[in-house]
């Protein structure tokens, strides 16, 4: 394979490669950096715009350091994953501090950096430095998995080890940035996960894949997501035109975003049922309570979960007493806080805006 697939590669490069993304031959590591976090568990087509805004707003890393996080965070709103979010700003800190605001410029101590795994480090050090490091992500495994034929499990122990092997074999080690490049653009517009193109493919010949008609069974995983449900009832509590809102802190799903006052459950609930949950029934006990609204069911799919939620909207006359990380806001003050994008559905279809001002 090292006697053709390389050069066959960047030929396929030169003439026929016509994938234009904002970020490609970049050679400033920051916005290598942001365009590769922003585009963990994030299609390019998504990314793209947040790349675009990311780097308006925050020109270089010292502005996005010294950045107030809540500003970040609404930056990032609607991107999920949110963890991605707290690490960039983590690593922004560390870059700013540890190293004058010059981003590391080797493949170790880029790696150390926070939300940096093996395939960001090795992404950044051959873009942006031209050090012979080999990314492998999803496009580059299956890539590798169909061209070698492989039938070990790709998320394997194993799997990993042979193809990471492979992987750095087939380098291009005078031009790493251009072949990395070339090898994940191959992946997502040729060796594609459906339908891929065989037919028009550079590399047919010498596929062992195709040669075995195996094309469609590879690559082979044998890890199976098990995903889980989950209720989430959110009451929105409104005393004198504020609604209530806290910061979610918790290592869960959306922490450091915003959020109602929750009740989660293990499966469906009633109105009866609802309004019997503690603190919601504490408020009842007090006069002028009442539900304003109950929202239809909603349902946000997320990678090793389903989200099933409503919203009720209950108006009291008394100050609630909902704990101290509870905050009244104004409505129109929503926009300055970021929510996750399952509660932001919501509030657009109430008509309440989000955007930044």
């Amino acid at each position: 394979m090292r006697s053709f697939f390389p050069k066959k590669l960047l030929a396929w490069n030169k003439k026929k490669n016509r994938r234009a993304m904002p970020w490609k031959g970049e050679k400033d590591p920051y916005k290598i950096w942001l365009s590769e976090i922003i585009l963990q568990q994030t299609r390019v087509e998504q990314g793209w715009n947040y790349y675009l805004k990311f780097i308006n707003t925050f020109p270089a890393v010292q502005q996005l350091a010294h950045a107030p996080e809540t500003k970040v965070f609404k930056l990032w709103e609607g991107l999920g994953y949110y963890s991605r979010c707290k690490n960039l700003i983590a690593a922004a800190k560390i870059i700013d501090k540890a190293y004058n605001g010059e981003f590391p410029a080797s493949y170790e101590k880029i790696l150390e950096l926070p939300g940096i795994g093996p395939y960001t480090a090795a992404a950044i050090a051959s873009f942006a430095f031209n050090l012979p490091f080999a990314v492998v992500d999803g496009n580059v495994l299956r890539v590798l998995a169909r061209i070698s034929g492989t039938e070990i499990p790709v998320d394997s122990a194993m799997g990993k080890a042979v193809l990471n092997k492979l992987a750095f074999e087939l380098l291009d080690k005078k031009q790493p940035g251009l072949y990395n490049q070339a090898i994940m653009d191959f992946g997502a517009v040729v060796c594609k996960p459906k339908a891929p193109a065989c037919i028009q493919c550079i590399m047919q010949k010498d596929c062992m894949a195709y040669e075995l008609g195996v094309v469609e069974k590879l690559p082979v995983k044998e890890k199976k997501i098990v995903k889980k449900n989950r209720w989430l009832y959110y009451f929105i509590i409104t005393y004198k035109a504020r609604v209530y809102i806290r910061k979610r802190t918790a290592k869960d799903i959306w922490q450091n975003l915003h959020e109602f006052l929750l009740v989660e459950k293990n499966g469906p609930l009633n109105k009866k049922e609802l309004l019997l949950q503690a603190p919601v029934k504490q408020l009842f006990l007090q006069k002028g309570t009442s539900v304003t609204q109950i929202s239809r069911l909603y349902t946000h799919q997320l990678t090793h979960q389903t989200l099933h939620g409503q919203f009720i909207e209950i108006k009291v006359d008394h100050s609630p007493d909902l704990g101290v990380d509870f905050v009244g806001v104004p409505y129109r003050e929503l926009t300055r806080y970021p929510f996750p994008k399952f509660m932001i559905t919501y509030l657009q279809e109430k008509n309440v805006n989000l955007s930044q001002h």
